[in-house]
């Protein structure tokens, strides 16, 4: 029998949306490079979450990523522990993200309407986020913490956001 389960997470998050506008398609030459850049960013963030497991590095905030890959571009949906790990990781000169940035700067303006990037950051607090996940393989914040049966954290949407974790019943 097939259970519902909701994500275990029960502190605040950041959810940031990263996308990629290819305005010009024919030109991979101008967009190539920011699209290149993306799965650094992403190998570098899994490297530091699995390192900082074990033990050898500090842990920088992130939690996992989605990507999705429309008609105009990529778009990245990333889980973080909070907004203030967003901006530090962003403006570290020792990681890739600050680099791959500037350079991308440097590319626009060379070539201005090429390729556009947007993001959108959402702090989302320790009460403001549910989720429930029936028959499907785990994916967003479940697929990035854990997932615990739906009776743990309340049968309906409204019950599950702002609980807490519930003592299972058998």
């Amino acid at each position: 029998m097939v259970e519902r389960q909701t994500h275990s997470h029960e502190g605040e998050i950041a959810v940031f949306l990263l996308g990629m506008t290819i305005n010009r398609p024919w030109r991979p030459d101008h967009w190539l490079p920011a699209f290149r850049a993306m799965p650094a960013m992403l190998g570098e963030l899994y490297t530091n979450k699995a390192q900082s497991e074990g033990g050898e590095e500090e842990w920088l905030g992130f939690m996992g990523a989605r990507s999705l890959f429309g008609a105009r571009g990529p778009t990245v949906i990333q889980y973080w522990r909070s907004t203030d790990d967003i901006y530090r990781y962003a403006g570290m000169t020792d990681r890739v993200h600050r680099p791959a940035w500037l350079e991308f700067y440097r590319q626009a303006k060379a070539h201005p309407d090429s390729v556009g990037v947007w993001h959108e950051t959402y702090a989302v607090p320790a009460d403001g986020h549910e989720s429930i996940y029936y028959a499907t393989p785990s994916m967003g914040l479940g697929a990035v913490t854990s997932l615990v049966p739906v009776r743990r954290r309340g049968d309906t949407a409204r019950e599950r956001l702002g609980s807490e974790v519930r003592a299972t019943t058998a």
